[in-house]
């Protein structure tokens, strides 16, 4: 591998900043981590020391790397981050989709990613054009979440759809759409599909036709929500009215 510099998005690799994301890398995907590099002030921590252990353990190279941690942060205090390949999955058919068509925020996109793993969703697709899905703003926002999900891109929403067959779909907008609790009322299927637009723009008007739009009520104080506080709010309603069943 050539010497380590700031991320780009048409490099084959790129790296999760962060003791606990870099942890998630090796226990998730060790077969994808080239590297582990690792800031010499935090050598001797217990965090830091269980990380070098969990990399020799799986024969993954550990190097005390300072200023090349400093060039891949953009910060002074990032304590180690694991070198990583960049990879793609294949969705589970049978299970739960979260889908963001063109996000444009890192941050959002990664706190998604955290938010579904938590609350029981391992199945991630994005539409382009959207954010990096490997920049490591977005796997430090998804605090390692990435690692752990089946994550795939498509560059358009048909082409989604004509891979996952006789699914729900459900948009989150405004137009044509019902409350999220009046959308409850029916019995939901495991093979659902909740989908979310830009947070800027949100979903295009075609989507108003598929599947049975939903929207989360919300006061005239607020024009609408922060995208993840919203796919965060649809998730968790989905996921226990499915238990419910």
């Amino acid at each position: 591998m050539p010497s380590l510099s700031a991320y780009k998005s048409d490099l084959e690799y790129s790296y999760a900043p962060g003791i606990f994301p870099s942890m998630e890398c090796l226990l998730y995907r060790p077969d994808q981590v080239r590297r582990l590099l690792v800031h010499s002030g935090a050598l001797g921590r217990e965090g830091a020391e269980k990380l070098i252990a969990l990399a020799h353990e799986i024969g993954v190279r550990v190097e005390e790397a300072d200023r090349a941690l400093a060039r891949i942060s953009g910060k002074e205090n990032c304590y180690a981050a694991a070198v990583f390949e960049k990879f793609t999955d294949t969705l589970d058919p049978s299970q739960p989709h979260v889908l963001l068509h063109q996000p444009g925020d890192s941050g959002n996109v990664g706190t998604i990613l955290r938010t579904a793993l938590g609350l029981g969703i391992e199945d991630i697709a994005l539409v382009r054009p959207c954010v990096d899905l490997f920049d490591p703003r977005t796997v430090r926002a998804s605090m390692g979440g990435l690692f752990r999900l089946r994550v795939r891109m498509y560059d358009t929403f048909e082409a989604y759809r004509d891979e996952m067959a006789s699914r729900d779909y459900y948009p989150f907008m405004l137009d044509a759409s019902v409350p999220l609790s009046e959308a409850l009322h029916a019995p939901v299927s495991p093979r659902r599909t909740l989908i979310f637009g830009n947070e800027g723009r949100g979903l295009p008007p075609e989507f108003a036709q598929i599947g049975q739009p939903v929207r989360i009520p919300s006061n005239d104080k607020v024009d609408s929500l922060n995208l993840a506080i919203a796919a965060g709010i649809g998730i968790y309603a989905f996921q226990e009215r499915y238990r419910e069943k």
